[in-house]
């Protein structure tokens, strides 16, 4: 996994619920194809037509409250999201994400700096957010095991990893 990702934003308010990142009405999907198709549709309808692999979610605080459904990460993850920068998590949210690979970053007062569009860089080691070239923000540091998460692709895959080195750390 890189640790240095670049993308554009796309800004969201506060408490963005998993409803508006996956509606319940399509629960009945369970190809991630399918799945893919409804991101962030509650929020924003043509979302999927405009976002591109690599791109970032930018939110206030609360992003992915509301059910523990973990149909909101994966839609996420199938649409290509580098990675989403927010105020703040929901706690269950939070945990299915990273699980699924999806960087999460907690940076304070990020949602005023960024509009809809800006190109982003983001170093997930450091937590440094730059807008084109210039700082504008530092966001919490990962730890390293949230890191060897990300980089094994999720939680599953670093299991299966450590379960076939006999490597349990």
């Amino acid at each position: 996994m890189q640790k240095l990702l670049s993308g554009n934003a796309f800004v969201f308010g506060k408490n963005v619920d998993t409803d508006q990142i996956y509606p319940g009405r399509f629960v009945e999907f369970t190809d991630v194809e399918d799945v893919a198709k409804y991101a962030m549709f509650g929020a924003d309808p043509e979302f999927t037509c405009k976002v591109k692999k690599g791109d970032f979610i930018v939110a206030g605080t609360n992003f992915g409250c509301g059910s523990s459904r973990e149909h909101a990460a994966i839609t996420l993850k199938a649409v290509g999201i580098g990675a989403i920068i927010a105020e703040s998590f929901a706690r269950i949210f939070y945990r299915n994400a990273i699980n699924l690979g999806i960087p999460l970053i907690v940076c304070p007062n990020i949602s005023k700096l960024i509009q809809t569009g800006d190109r982003l860089s983001l170093d997930l080691h450091s937590g440094e957010i730059r807008l084109e070239k210039s700082l504008i923000a530092t966001a919490e540091p990962m730890s390293e095991y949230v890191l060897n998460i990300l980089e094994s692709g999720g939680i599953k895959p670093l299991i299966k990893q450590q379960l076939a080195t006999g490597n349990r750390a």
